[in-house]
Order: C-alpha cells, then structure tokens, then sequence
C-alpha cells in the first residue's frame, strides 16, 4: 500500500520506459498509453481528457479499469497507463502531467507525503491527507474499500509459534526471513515500524513483489516465514494464510480513493469518482481479485461487470 500498497518498485514491475510529458520529455512513466475513446462526439465530459495510470499489482490495476469506465461512461476521453510500478515512479508522473489520476491507498499515501504523520482511523488520515498532499493534487471521496498492509504467515507457522499478533512475533522474529517488496525495508510502516511498535526484528529480508504471486508462491512453499501481504487478497482462504492482528495500529486505515490532479478534477470527472467510493465495498474487492486471480479473468471485464451490477456502467 497496501498497503501500500500502498510505495512499490518492485522485481517484477514493467521496466520504467519514457512517457513524454505535456511540455516534457524526461517523464518516469513509461509509454504504451492505451487511448480509448467515449464514444461520443459530443458528451457530457466536454473536452476534459484523462490518462488513468495504476501501480504495478493487480487490484490496483482492477481500480485503474473502474475509474477509466466509470469516467468513459460519463463522455470523459480516457486513456490508462498501468502496471506503472512504485510511488517513486508515478507520483513524479501525477505531478508533471503524464499521468492524471491514480487509484490509491489513504494511510500509505498519507505517509509518502508526510512521514511523521500519526493518524491511523479513517476519518483522521483523510482529514490529513487532505492537507499533505501537494498543491497540484487532490484526494477526492475516500471509498468504505479498506485494503491494507499485513503481516501474513502460514497456519503452520502461526501454530507453531503460538502466533495471533504482530506482537507474538517478537521472541522468534530473528530465526525467521520475512518476504515483501523493496520498499517494505525502509518505509516507516514496514521492517522499521514493526521494530519501533512491536520490537519484531527479523533475521533476514528477501525482495519479492508487492503481495503479489512472488510473495503467495514464496510464503507458501516456505521460502518465507512472514510476508507483507494484502488484506484483500484471495490466497488467505485459498492456501490457509493467517494476518496478524495489529493492535497497535502499525499499518494505518487504507482507505481506497483517487488521487488526481486538481486541474482535471472537473465536476463531472469528481462525481464519476465519487459515485464509484460511494458504491466500493472491502467485499467487492475481495469478490474482484478473487475473480483475477483463482478465474483468471481479465481486469477490465472485472472493472466492467462491477461497474454494471451497482448500476454506474
């Protein structure tokens, strides 16, 4: 985050090729800008346009698609940018035009913006968010969508351990390898937060992608003992994961919501979005991902079919 979610970069993001800014040519985005059209020559969107972009990991990627939709359902000409990578690479795009709108993740962001934040319940890291992002950006509605970071293990290893808390981790931490992307090593909720809350250090720290495959397939065969993964995630039903309680708030409320610039955010693009928070649910989400991965469907049917069953398609 996603955490992150919610600051990525990991091994397995697409390589970071140039997307030539407006009036730049050194963006960090790469190119390959799918364009789609409204498809109408004359809409309710006016002559607003919008290049969706999204982080490097599938669910984001699922929100991209329902932003794209719910914005091209509305006249607004959108063109996306996925699989872009971590915040160091996108949040560089949001802020000189190449790209306009990302989905986020309230408590990760609110951190990436202000590192000595210390609002952890929804209402306080919106309030907060509101106020750190830079002055180019804005936050629209936040969604009752939550998805957060977690410190995951197998069933096995929670019983072997005694382990239902971050905090039970702390006597064994360092005879363990704990898995999760790059970023995970210094973000102030990642190996140095758990340190500093829970005194959980760990012996050793493998690089692996953002809850993704790498991280599930690596946790589960055991190469592993704990990995940062999502809450959201199917594999914590399908292959029996346990996320340990954070009592103390270690990973912040992770509200999802749109972080776009303030130039594109016009009436009718800040409605569509809003529409979409006032409908997003932590359970649809999990309904989503699931269909992506244990399906194998594709993002953007995902994004549509949603979209449809809660009437905004």
């Amino acid at each position: 985050m996603k955490s992150i979610r919610v600051a990525l970069g990991t091994a397995v993001a697409a390589s970071a090729l140039l997307l030539t800014a407006c009036g730049s040519s050194s963006s960090p985005i790469s190119s390959g800008t799918t364009p789609s059209t409204s498809g109408s020559s004359v809409s309710a969107g006016g002559d607003v346009s919008i290049t969706v972009g999204s982080a490097n990991f599938q669910e984001n990627v699922v929100l991209a698609n329902i932003y794209a939709e719910a914005l091209k359902s509305k006249g607004v000409k959108v063109s996306t940018k996925l699989n872009i990578g971590s915040r160091e690479a996108y949040i560089p795009g949001l802020k000189d035009g190449s790209i306009d709108l990302i989905p986020e993740y309230s408590g990760v962001l609110l951190q990436y913006f202000d590192k000595a934040a210390t609002a952890v319940s929804p209402d306080d890291v919106f309030a907060a968010l509101q106020k750190a992002v830079p002055d180019t950006l804005t936050v629209l509605d936040k969604s009752a969508a939550e998805d957060k970071d977690s410190v995951a293990v197998t069933k096995a290893t929670a019983t072997k351990y005694k382990l239902t808390s971050i905090a039970d981790l702390a006597p064994v931490a360092g005879k363990l390898t704990f898995g999760g992307p790059p970023e995970f090593k210094t973000r102030p909720d990642g190996i140095p937060g758990l340190a500093k809350t829970y005194g959980v250090t760990f012996g050793s720290f493998k690089v692996l992608d953002a809850g993704g495959p790498l991280t599930v397939n690596a946790l589960k065969n055991g190469q592993v003992d704990a990995a940062d993964l999502f809450t959201t995630d199917p594999a914590f039903t399908a292959d029996n994961f346990v996320a340990l309680e954070d009592p103390k708030n270690n990973f912040a409320a992770q509200n999802v919501l749109p972080l776009i610039n303030k130039a594109k955010a016009t009436p009718v693009v800040t409605d569509a979005l809003n529409a979409v928070s006032a409908k997003l649910t932590t359970q649809s989400l999990i309904d989503m991902l699931t269909k992506v991965y244990n399906d194998k469907a594709n993002p953007n049917a995902v994004a549509k079919e949603w979209l449809g069953s809660v009437g905004l398609g």
